[in-house]
C-alpha cells in the first residue's frame, strides 16, 4: 500500500517487534555532529527511520546503513577526531557535606593523601562558591544559573514533591553531548524525578547509575522519608537496580562503575564527560571498619566516622586517577574536585575558623573545598583566590569542550578558565547567594530597617567585591571547633563558641576580605554601603521566577511503584495541571513591592562599592 503522506523530517523510531506501537525517540547526538542515532543500538550500527501513514494502520520503512560503509566513515572520522581534536576528557568530581576544614591541606586531622597531592599538583580555589544545601548546588551547576531563574529558591527537592529542575533548562551533559561527547553521571542526583522527563538520561546523560534521592542507607541503598514512605534508591538507568546491588559500600560502587565506564570508552575516539557525584560524606554516619581503626585516637565517635568516611572517599578517588592513567585519558584530562556545601558539624563535619554550617548564607555553608587537576593547566601549582562560583563550571566547561553557548541560556555564570589556569583576572565580581521569599523569620526585620529599599525579614545574601550583605535568619551562626576532644568524659558532648549579637538583627554587613570568619558586623558603621547592597538584591529580585515547592504527594510513596523510589506521574495532562498550580508561588507579592523606582538588573555590571 502506498503510504498517504510522507514526513518530510526524517524521524527516529524504536521498533522492537511487529506489532507493537512505535514509541518516537528524541534525536540525540552522536561524536560526529553530521549524524544521529536512536537509543537502541546493536554493536556499533545505528539505524534511522522514516514513518510513512495510512487511514488504517501505520507502515514503517527502514533503511538501514551499509554495515562496511558505516564502519568505514566511522573508522575515518574516529582517526580525524584523533589527530585533531582539542577537546578534553572532563571528570566532575562533587562530594556531599565535605566541610572547608575536612581536608588535609587546610589543616585537618584527616588524613586526605590523594585530595592533598591532587590540589597541590593542580590549582587549589581558595575563593570559591557554592550553595548550601545539597539540590541548589546541583541545580546551578547543571544549568549555570541562579536559583532565583530556576525557581529553587526554596529549601531542597524533597522525594515526595511533584518537582524537579524546570525542563525548559538546558543542562550541561545536554551542550557536552551537543558538542560530541559521551556523557556518563554516576551517584547522587537530587534534581527531582516525579516525571520520567526529570530522570538523568532525560537530562543529557547518556547513562546513569546512582540514587535519585538526597541521602539514603550506604549499604541497602533504601531511604526513608517518614512512617510507611520507604523505598529503594538505586538506579541503571530508568530502572532499579536490583540485579547491580550487592549490598556494597556505594562510594566503593560507584567508584567501581565510574572504572568500569572509563574501561569500556575509547579516549582516543570520543570526548568523555563524567559526572561522579558522591553520597559521601553525607549523613547516616556509615563506613567498612577498617577506616575506623585509622582514627583511634578522635573519640568523638561522629567526628572519628566522618574522618573514616572521607579517607575511604579519597582513597576511592586515588584508585579513579590510577584508572585515568591506565586507560589513557589523564594527559587529556581535566578533573574538577567540589563539595557541594559546607560541613554539618552535628553529623562530623567542620567548617573551621568559618562561621556557620551547612544550610547556612554565613562562610561555612557556602565557602567550598574546590581544586583543577590537569596536565592541561598552565600555572600548576598555584592557588587561585579569584571569586569563583559554582554557576561557572555550565560555561567554563561547555567553552573547554568546544561547544556553544547560545545567548538565549542567559547565564549567571562565568567563563573562568583563564582565571583558574593562567592566574588572569576572574570576570566575576559579584554573587547572589540567593534570595528564599518564603523564609520570612525575621522578628525585626522590615522595609525600614532596610530604608525602604528591602524588606530585611526576608531571608538573602549577596557578595560584591570584598562586601558580603545578609537579611533576614541567615541560619545557625555559631563558629564550630573540630569535635575532637581529648577528655573522654566530654567524648560525645558539643563545644562550640556562642554568638554574642543581638537577635534582634536582621541586616549584617563584612568585608569578607579583611574577616573571612564574619567576626566584625560593619552595617552600622558603614549605611552607604548597606544601601547599595540592598538596592542591588532588589534588582536581582526585579529578575526571579515564581518558587517552585508543591507540596507532599501521597502517590510518590514506594508502596505504589513497587517498593522502588521513582517516577509516579504517568499523564502529560496531570503534569501539566500541576505545573500550572505550583508555579506561582511566593514571588508575586513580594516582587510588586519592589517593582518600581528601580533601574533593570544587568548581570554583567561590575559595581565596585
Amino acid at each position: 500500500m502506498e503510504p498517504k503522506e510522507e514526513i518530510s523530517t526524517v524521524q527516529l523510531f524504536w521498533y522492537p517487534s511487529v506489532g507493537v506501537p512505535m514509541i518516537p525517540i528524541r534525536p540525540q547526538r552522536v561524536p560526529f555532529k553530521s549524524r544521529f542515532h536512536q537509543a537502541v543500538r546493536f554493536g556499533s550500527v545505528q539505524f534511522s527511520t522514516v514513518q510513512y501513514s495510512t487511514v488504517q494502520y501505520r507502515l514503517t520503512w527502514s533503511v538501514q546503513l551499509s554495515w562496511e560503509n558505516w564502519n568505514a566513515e566511522q573508522r575515518n572520522r574516529a582517526n580525524e577526531f584523533e589527530k585533531t581534536s582539542t577537546q578534553p576528557h572532563i571528570v566532575f568530581i562533587l562530594v556531599d557535606d565535605q566541610g572547608f576544614r575536612d581536608v588535609g591541606y587546610h589543616g585537618s586531622e584527616i588524613k586526605t593523601p590523594t585530595l592533598d597531592r591532587l590540589a597541590a599538583q593542580g590549582v587549589k580555589l581558595e575563593n570559591y562558591y557554592v550553595q548550601p544545601l545539597c539540590s541548589p548546588s546541583r541545580s546551578q551547576l547543571m544549568t549555570g544559573r541562579y536559583q532565583i531563574h530556576t525557581g529553587l529558591q526554596h529549601s531542597i527537592i524533597r522525594a515526595t514533591q511533584p518537582n524537579c529542575l524546570p525542563l525548559e533548562n538546558v543542562t550541561l551533559p545536554l551542550k557536552l553531548k551537543q558538542a560530541g561527547y559521551s556523557t556518563h553521571m554516576v551517584g547522587k542526583w537530587h534534581l527531582g524525578f516525579y516525571k520520567r522527563g526529570c530522570m538523568p538520561t532525560q537530562r543529557g546523560f547518556d547513562t546513569f547509575f546512582g540514587s535519585l534521592l538526597g541521602s539514603g542507607d550506604y549499604y541497602s541503598h533504601y531511604k526513608c522519608e517518614g512512617p510507611g514512605m520507604c523505598g529503594y534508591d538505586l538506579y541503571e538507568g530508568e530502572e532499579a537496580a536490583w540485579e547491580q546491588d550487592r549490598g556494597m559500600y556505594s562510594t566503593v560502587m560507584f567508584t567501581r562503575k565510574a572504572i568500569n565506564i572509563l574501561a569500556n570508552h575509547n579516549p582516543r575516539r570520543q570526548p568523555l564527560f563524567l559526572y561522579l557525584a558522591y553520597q559521601a560524606v553525607h549523613s547516616p554516619l556509615q563506613v567498612p571498619a577498617r577506616y575506623l581503626e585509622r582514627y583511634k585516637g578522635i573519640p568523638n565517635l561522629h567526628r572519628r566516622k566522618y574522618a573514616a568516611m572521607v579517607s575511604c572517599l579519597d582513597e576511592a578517588i586515588h584508585n579513579l586517577t590510577l584508572a585515568l592513567k591506565r586507560y589513557g585519558y589523564y594527559d587529556n584530562t581535566v578533573i574538577v574536585y567540589s563539595s557541594d556545601n559546607g560541613g554539618q558539624p552535628l553529623s562530623g563535619g567542620s567548617n573551621w575558623p568559618l562561621r556557620g554550617s551547612k544550610a547556612t548564607y554565613w562562610e561555612g555553608g557556602i565557602r567550598a573545598v574546590g581544586f583543577v587537576h590537569s596536565p592541561l593547566l598552565v600555572n600548576k601549582g598555584t592557588k587561585c583566590r579569584s571569586l569563583v562560583h559554582i554557576t561557572d563550571w555550565f560555561p567554563t566547561l561547555v567553552t573547554l569542550g568546544e561547544g556553544t553557548l547560545d545567548e538565549d541560556l542567559n547565564l549567571d555564570g562565568y567563563d573562568v578558565w583563564e582565571a583558574i589556569s593562567e592566574g588572569r583576572p576572574s570576570p566575576r565580581h559579584d554573587i547572589l547567594h540567593n534570595i528564599d521569599p518564603i523564609y520570612i523569620k525575621a522578628k525585626n526585620g522590615s522595609w525600614k530597617a532596610g530604608y525602604g529599599i528591602w524588606n530585611t525579614a526576608v531571608q538573602a545574601a549577596i557578595r560584591v567585591g570584598h562586601w558580603k550583605l545578609l537579611t533576614g535568619v541567615p541560619g545557625y551562626s555559631d563558629w564550630v571547633p573540630p569535635q575532637t576532644f581529648s577528655n573522654q568524659r566530654l567524648t560525645n558532648r558539643w563545644h562550640n563558641e556562642r554568638v554574642r549579637w543581638d537577635r534582634g538583627k536582621s541586616v549584617w554587613l563584612f568585608n569578607i576580605t579583611a574577616d573571612p570568619y564574619e567576626r566584625v558586623d560593619l552595617s552600622q558603621r558603614y549605611p552607604h554601603i548597606v544601601k547599595k547592597m540592598l538596592l542591588r538584591l532588589a534588582q536581582y529580585n526585579k529578575t526571579a521566577v515564581p518558587v517552585r515547592y508543591p507540596s507532599k504527594d501521597l502517590r510518590s510513596n514506594p508502596q505504589y511503584n513497587g517498593g522502588v523510589w521513582g517516577p509516579w506521574y504517568k499523564d502529560s495532562k496531570e503534569e501539566q495541571e500541576v505545573d500550572e498550580r505550583y508555579n506561582y508561588l511566593c514571588l508575586k507579592d513580594l516582587r510588586a513591592l519592589l517593582s518600581s523606582g528601580f533601574p533593570p538588573h544587568n548581570k554583567r555590571s561590575n559595581h565596585k562599592y
